[in-house]
């Protein structure tokens, strides 16, 4: 599984502590361990998703990614934040975090799409892209936070697309200061072209080569591949829910594999596309039956063709009616 040096959870900790909440209920649900947090040893990026999801519950703060963004000194980023404060323009920290990003977060690919603007685009690799708003929308804070410290001026993006569902994007538009959307089939952050040739405050070519020689080995030192081929498909299944194409020949064909080598693969990872589609929708439910979210739109989200499908899947799934799965949750989180 990939791991992360844990930055956003270990903020998130820190949220914890100060509001004086004992956080050892919920790194155990999440799998991760309170000795290798305390030693600042990697953690798995998937137990830190759920962490931070978790977590967000228990403080209240339905933007918890965002909001540790905003707060925390950039510093903390380590040799990323100096290989990239130390290049020449604004294109050549963003090539230097395409390059290096694995180091803090294996499952992370950052890469600088070449256009008439300039995009930066996020993906994951061996993790579900689905299980995470969090941890995605802290990426994209920082990003821009980095940015706008490293030129020296606020830069605003032209827009902003993200995979995962939201019904307001607010919180996270107030801080980016345009145009933010959700449910997208990528995530993305679009800017300006002149932007990527604005000059860095922090210039200094002797650091620069000394920090590409030290994230040269860094990088070297991690694993050189974390992916899953079930994360991969579930990954490919998330855009096309929507629009009834989530078949499998539709996914394998996303993934440029054949019908039947895109079936050999599952095979030999003990799994089905029905049953890997099944769950996906399942964890998907779930969320959405959480963020109160209605059931005709799970259903259209799903890729659901009537209502009376989702509400039997639900009842498959939980052994109640999507209803009655909603109380249940208001229950368990009880009062405000």
């Amino acid at each position: 599984m990939p791991t992360s040096i844990g930055l956003a959870v270990h903020l998130a900790l820190g949220v914890l502590e100060r509001r004086g909440i004992d956080p050892a209920t919920l790194t155990v649900q999440s799998g991760l361990s309170q000795a290798a947090l305390a030693s600042r040893k990697r953690i798995k990026v998937t137990a830190g998703i759920d962490f931070l999801e978790r977590a967000s519950r228990v403080v209240g703060d339905d933007w918890l990614g965002v909001t540790l963004a905003i707060d925390f000194d950039l510093r903390e980023l380590g040799m990323l934040y100096y290989v990239a404060a130390s290049s020449e323009r604004l294109s050549d920290a963003l090539k230097r975090l395409d390059r290096y990003e694995r180091i803090a977060n294996e499952a992370l690919d950052l890469r600088i799409v070449k256009g008439p603007g300039g995009r930066v685009d996020f993906f994951y690799h061996g993790v579900p892209r689905h299980s995470d708003r969090h941890l995605m929308e802290s990426f994209a804070v920082t990003l821009v936070r980095l940015c706008r410290q490293l030129v020296g001026r606020k830069i605003v993006p032209l827009s902003a697309r993200f995979a995962h569902h939201r019904a307001d994007g607010r919180k996270i538009q107030e801080f980016l200061g345009c145009e933010v959307s959700f449910d997208a089939d990528v995530d993305e952050i679009s800017f300006e072209a002149s932007v990527m040739d604005l000059p860095l405050r922090g210039y200094d070519p002797y650091l620069n080569d000394l920090m590409v020689k030290s994230c040269d080995e860094a990088l070297a030192a991690r694993p050189t591949s974390c992916n899953a081929f079930r994360t991969e498909v579930e990954n490919a299944i998330i855009p096309l829910l929507p629009h009834h194409e989530a078949q499998a020949k539709t996914v394998a064909q996303k993934l440029s594999l054949s019908e039947r080598t895109f079936a050999r693969r599952l095979a030999a990872e003990g799994l089905s596309f029905g049953e890997i589609l099944d769950q996906m929708r399942r964890d998907l439910a779930l969320r959405y039956l959480e963020q109160n979210l209605r059931a005709s739109e799970i259903t259209w989200r799903l890729g659901f063709q009537q209502p009376s499908a989702f509400s039997h899947a639900c009842r498959r799934w939980t052994g109640k009616s999507p209803s009655e799965f909603r109380r249940s949750c208001r229950a368990s989180a009880g009062p405000a």
